[in-house]
């Protein structure tokens, strides 16, 4: 019978017998651990030299003695000499070390696991009976990928310090979400989420995970910005792990950086995760590439709140230059005659397009000169990204791209 347990050998020697391939293969678990590694070989092969080479680990160049294994924590046998490594591992025996033997992992006092980690979780898989690494590394990769999904139960039942993770949750749909974003929802105790963010993954929380609503719709905001750093930095000296769930990225205009601020301020650990802004893919669900090489060469964006800085005027003008507007349906006017009013031609192309990446998701195409009436006629309405330049002309690309981007876009 097998007892699994988590050994910390983080600042303790472990010794390596053997050089070669495996030992290599395998000694990157313990110098990520943070442990002192000794290898003791005649020789060593390529990529256990490049350890040596590097400074992490430290190499005797001799066979193995019992001396050797005396004073360390752990010992793993890989001489690829099956009598040496039985030797080493009766040498452990005597010395109450325990002892991997690669050549016979049935018969050492220990065996290497095979690990998924998900965040500060190790999933570690072994065989009871007998050794077989193949079954074990499949079932590992199962279980990773499950994890990395979210699908698992990832919450902390005991208290611990509480935290804050800014999650970008791209443009709406849950596959489209990171790896990390998900692993983090999995883990919260609070979500504080937006409206455009992915809101169908949090049906999927156990039932006594906080979800705190904070969305904002144009011209309301029944939580102001202040009130959500405030919840943030709450929940999270109450020992809590808080997940703040934006569309997007939490970077670009979600006001993440604010966030961030007052997290630190209140000396609150923070981590912002990446999303997939609706910069680049409100625009490509209708298969509006934002560069296109002999089209356009730059990228502008900006948002429909304010006066149009000099900036946005440059690039409204500027034929190799794509212009993306979020939140910009209102704007649509004083942003038309700027783009005139800086010598932009009447005919270049915009697209607006609502809802990206839904099962409603439309696609206004028209042009400056016609922009507002044609808005106006289409009833377009926030959510809408709008993308004024070349690349927004209709058959830039194949005729049915929008199809071919995976939206099924029902372009106007």
């Amino acid at each position: 019978m097998t007892t699994t347990l988590g050994l910390s050998l983080t600042g303790r020697r472990v010794v390596f017998a053997g050089g070669g391939a495996v030992a290599a293969r395998r000694v990157g678990r313990f110098l990520d651990e943070g442990a002192l590694v000794t290898v003791v070989a005649p020789a060593l092969g390529d990529a256990m030299r490049a350890h040596v080479d590097a400074g992490r680990v430290t190499w005797v160049a001799r066979g193995i003695r019992e001396a050797d294994v005396t004073d360390a924590w752990f010992v793993h046998a890989a001489t690829a000499v099956a009598s040496v490594d039985a030797a080493v591992a009766a040498w452990c025996e005597r010395a109450r070390v325990f002892c991997v033997n690669a050549s016979d992992g049935a018969h050492g006092t220990a065996r290497l696991t095979a690990e998924t980690r998900s965040g500060d979780v190790i999933v570690a898989v072994a065989s009871d009976a007998g050794v077989d690494p193949r079954r074990s590394a499949r079932l590992r990769d199962a279980i990773g990928a499950a994890l990395r999904d979210g699908t698992l139960p990832l919450r902390r039942r005991r208290r611990a310090a509480g935290r804050v993770d800014l999650v970008g949750g791209g443009p709406g749909p849950a596959d489209l979400m990171t790896i990390r974003g998900r692993r983090l929802l999995a883990e919260a105790d609070v979500v504080v989420a937006d409206r455009l963010g992915p809101i169908d993954v949090l049906s999927d929380l156990d039932p006594d995970v906080e979800i705190i609503d904070v969305g904002k719709a144009p011209g309301h905001h029944p939580v102001p910005q202040e009130e959500i750093n405030a919840l943030l930095v709450a929940h999270a000296k109450a020992g809590k792990r808080v997940v703040r769930l934006k569309g997007g990225d939490p970077f670009v205009f979600g006001r993440g950086g604010e966030e961030v601020a007052a997290c630190l301020a209140a000396g609150i650990p923070v981590e912002v995760v990446p999303g997939l802004t609706s910069v680049v893919s409100v625009p490509q669900a209708a298969g509006i590439p934002v560069t296109h090489r002999g089209t356009a060469a730059g990228l502008h964006v900006t948002i429909g709140q304010g006066p149009v800085s000099p900036a946005t005027r440059a690039a409204l003008a500027d034929a190799t230059i794509t212009t993306v507007v979020l939140m910009g349906v209102a704007a649509l006017p004083k942003l038309v005659a700027a783009a005139l009013g800086a010598g932009a031609p009447a005919d270049r192309p915009v697209a607006i397009i609502e809802r990206g990446h839904t099962p409603t998701q439309r696609t206004t195409r028209t042009t400056l000169a016609n922009a507002v009436t044609d808005a106006a006629s289409a009833g377009v309405s926030n959510p809408a990204v709008i993308v004024i330049g070349d690349v927004a002309a209709a058959g830039l690309l194949l005729p049915d791209a929008a199809v071919i981007a995976g939206s099924g876009d029902p372009s106007r």
